[in-house]
């Protein structure tokens, strides 16, 4: 029997990265130690296994880069499922956070890095699937065709802790805003001061806020207990029935606000939370994946949350080659790249320090390029005609 993945935050110190081969420090030589790596035989397809590093060009807060909440925010603590479950208060909070981060999130869009994995898998064929950390929706949107897992859920939706119903996320915005109005005019002035816009912590605390990842935005001293949030219609409507024969009871105020002497209703993001167990399906479709791959490419990721690390520690486990391109230190990354051979240039395994939306776009122009030209060296018995036209639509593509 499998064993739950539970979401845990790391907070050890990581190590500086080793780079590996060498010649990997620079843009181009990390490119060729990517090209080495995905000219390496292998019988599969390669797996991208994605964390919250590859989002930052987005416009989105991580949590250890350079600028990473964990480095800024000393104080910055997560809320944890049986908080969220339990607190009515501490759903208040949240809410509360989570509304005023969500323009942000919500128009914000993929990066170089998401479209390169997309023409990595769609049009060069060397990407399989991907696994995300993200709860950012940006690999669905940019690649719609290559197979993601999505491995701590996503916040396009709300979830029902109760009867499991979906909810847009668009829908619930406005609901909170209908059932707070003092809080959805505050959230217009500070979207039209720019105050949002800022990625620079200093600029954010001396506008009295502080940005987190999921779209968390902390207002120190706010008003968290005036805040309210709506129940989940459908159980409002047709209250659950429990094993014993008993009807959960979901009350509303005369606004339609949840209130506490409810016993069920409750709608959550539809992610995986600090402390809760990643759900069945989910987990073994990422293992699966793992399982079925040919090379591990880690993108933007520390590895820091277990549920991530087991699936990195699986495709080493399984001997297949690894590359790791994230800025700053990765968990116990060493033993990824013990076995190495000091002298090979990346078709064994690499770690790259740098961005992956600088590395990955170049990474796919040298790929295409190599593509067309041996296109061009190909079948010599083709008329030039057809030649030209080969190699011109191998360029486009």
């Amino acid at each position: 029997m499998r064993k739950p993945y539970m979401r845990i935050p790391y907070t050890d110190v990581l190590a500086s990265p080793t780079v590996i081969p060498k010649s990997a420090l620079t843009l181009s030589g990390a490119v060729a130690a990517l090209q080495e790596f995905f000219k390496a035989p292998a019988s599969k397809g390669t797996v991208v296994l994605t964390g919250a590093g590859i989002s930052v060009a987005s416009g989105l807060a991580d949590y250890r880069g350079d600028k990473g909440t964990y480095r800024v925010n000393k104080t910055y603590r997560p809320i944890y499922y049986h908080e969220f479950i339990q607190n009515h208060e501490a759903r208040k909070r949240y809410w509360a956070r989570s509304f005023l981060g969500w323009s942000t999130l919500h128009k914000a869009k993929p990066n170089a890095a998401h479209h390169a994995i997309k023409h990595l898998g769609n049009d060069l064929g060397l990407v399989r699937s991907v696994i995300t950390q993200n709860v950012d929706s940006f690999h669905s949107k940019a690649h719609p065709q290559l197979p993601t897992v999505e491995l701590h859920g996503y916040l396009r939706s709300c979830v029902c802790t109760s009867c499991h119903e979906e909810l847009p996320r668009d829908l619930f915005q406005e609901n909170l805003a209908r059932l707070n109005p003092a809080w959805a005019a505050f959230l217009q002035e500070i979207l039209a001061s720019g105050a949002l816009d800022t990625e620079n912590p200093d600029e954010q605390r001396a506008r009295g806020m502080r940005t987190n990842p999921d779209g968390d935005v902390d207002l120190p001293d706010a008003p968290y207990n005036t805040f309210r949030y709506p129940a989940c219609p459908r159980c409002l409507t047709a209250p659950p029935t429990l094993a014993d024969g008993s009807r959960l009871n979901v009350e509303v105020d005369a606004d339609g606000a949840w209130k506490a002497t409810s016993t069920g209703g409750i709608l959550k993001p539809a992610v995986v939370m600090f402390g809760e167990s990643i759900p069945g399906p989910v987990k073994i479709a990422a293992e699966q994946a793992i399982e079925n791959a040919g090379r591990l490419l880690v993108l933007g990721t520390s590895l820091a949350t277990y549920s991530a690390w087991r699936l990195a520690k699986k495709a080493k486990d399984q001997g297949i080659p690894i590359a790791i391109v994230n800025l700053g230190g990765v968990r116990g990354e060493d033993a990824f790249f013990a076995h190495l051979d000091p002298t090979q240039k990346g078709d064994q395994g690499a770690r790259i320090e740098l961005s992956t939306d600088e590395v990955l776009p170049a990474l796919v122009e040298q790929l295409k390029l190599s593509s067309s030209v041996r296109a061009a060296r190909g079948d010599h018995n083709h008329t030039t005609e057809q030649h030209g036209a080969s190699v011109f639509k191998d360029l486009l593509s």
